[in-house]
């Protein structure tokens, strides 16, 4: 089977170019965790969050959120609860142009759940974008696995909750969702860098 192509950059080689699409994590990137929460009163964004969604859709860069909700299969939400706190993430961190979301407990095997790819390429798919030309951001170590597990970058922004070690093997971690965002936009588009590579300037 061939590899799936990957934005990860080579070491010595030219930096990547901005994305197609930017894909988060809902809690505990775009919002406080709270664990199964099915209160939309409860949603409280993070700093920053709101801002790095205006600065992505004032780029023309699509956004999408993906997210496991294992809640559902453990009885404990229901499909209208997540719906319901996703349309309040939305109001007030978004709007989000795709919501992708894994109901499956960690033992159902399912081919969604990150740390596996399935909702980066569901995203990728609604989006009309392929999943190399995606950027995901989240706060622990699945989020850029799946990223990578579907051929896309993954970047972890750390908090309170993320192990020590998926924060240690991160090369360059951001402190907060809204400093990943502007080292993205800080990259060149598509045009700049085929004009570089062609000897040019633009």
């Amino acid at each position: 089977m061939n590899p799936r192509p990957r934005r990860t950059a080579e070491p010595d080689g030219p930096p990547l170019t901005r994305p197609a699409a930017v894909l988060f994590d809902r809690d505990g990137t775009l919002v406080h965790d709270v664990p199964y929460n099915a209160d939309p009163a409860r949603v409280r964004p993070v700093p920053g969050a709101a801002e790095a969604v205006r600065l992505l859709r004032d780029a023309g860069i699509a956004t999408g959120v993906v997210s496991n909700q294992s809640g559902v299969g453990r009885g404990l939400l229901t499909h209208e609860d997540v719906r319901r706190v996703n349309a309040r993430v939305d109001e007030l961190t978004g709007p989000f142009d795709v919501w992708v979301y894994c109901p499956h407990r960690p033992d159902e095997g399912c081919a969604c759940r990150k740390p596996l790819p399935g909702l980066v390429d569901e995203a990728a798919r609604r989006l009309a974008v392929r999943p190399a030309d995606c950027v995901v951001i989240g706060d622990i170590a699945a989020d850029v696995l799946a990223a990578r597990a579907a051929g896309a970058e993954g970047i972890l922004v750390p908090n309170a909750q993320t192990r020590p070690e998926e924060t240690r093997a991160e090369a360059h971690p951001a402190p907060d969702v809204l400093t990943a965002v502007r080292r993205l936009l800080a990259r060149p588009g598509p045009a700049a860098t085929a004009a570089r590579t062609e000897g040019r300037s633009v």
